[in-house]
């Protein structure tokens, strides 16, 4: 299932009326940035990204046919970069995002574009409505759940027993 990571501009980051300011981008293979690297960069404006994507491919083509390594060999590793593209294409939208001001609300799990967003609404709705809610956190898991003992506090997590797989089996003991 593909991976969508949410962003919000961090002016209106939880305004309700920007939420059509959030951007949706899926984690994963992107096949056009791979077929055509520095198109997808320009469509997606990832300029900064589509600059140094050409300096690199001019270097490396340049001292590669300075070092002498046969036209078939360059196809070859032009065509390892371009993959290599695909494959990043999807963290240098991100990191560009997060150069301008923008931060991660989000991680949703879904079939398809539209079933992140819904899916990213409900939880952000649930959220928002409960007292107490941060609009500047990012929930990114807490410790697992402890049993309350009636005054408020929790209790220490139990101390190993002698089950302890280790060199040192007991807390303390001797080394």
């Amino acid at each position: 299932m593909p991976v969508y990571t949410v962003h919000a501009p961090l002016a209106a980051g939880a305004d309700p009326r920007s939420t059509d300011r959030f951007v949706f981008i899926r984690d994963g293979f992107h096949l056009w940035a791979a077929v055509l690297g520095a198109v997808w960069l320009a469509w997606h404006r990832l300029w900064l990204a589509m600059l140094g994507w050409a300096v690199l491919m001019i270097a490396l083509d340049v001292i590669l046919v300075r070092v002498g390594v046969s036209g078939g060999a360059i196809a070859g590793i032009d065509l390892l970069f371009a993959i290599l593209l695909g494959f990043e294409a999807s963290s240098l939208e991100r990191w560009s995002y997060s150069r301008g001001n923008w931060r991660q609300l989000d991680i949703v799990v879904a079939d398809d574009l539209d079933a992140a967003e819904r899916r990213f609404f409900e939880r952000w709705a649930a959220r928002r409505s409960t007292i107490g809610y941060d609009n500047h956190t990012v929930d990114r898991g807490a410790a697992p759940p402890t049993r309350d003992n009636g005054n408020g506090q929790r209790p220490p997590p139990p101390l190993p027993h002698a089950s302890i797989i280790g060199l040192f089996p007991e807390p303390g003991g001797g080394r």
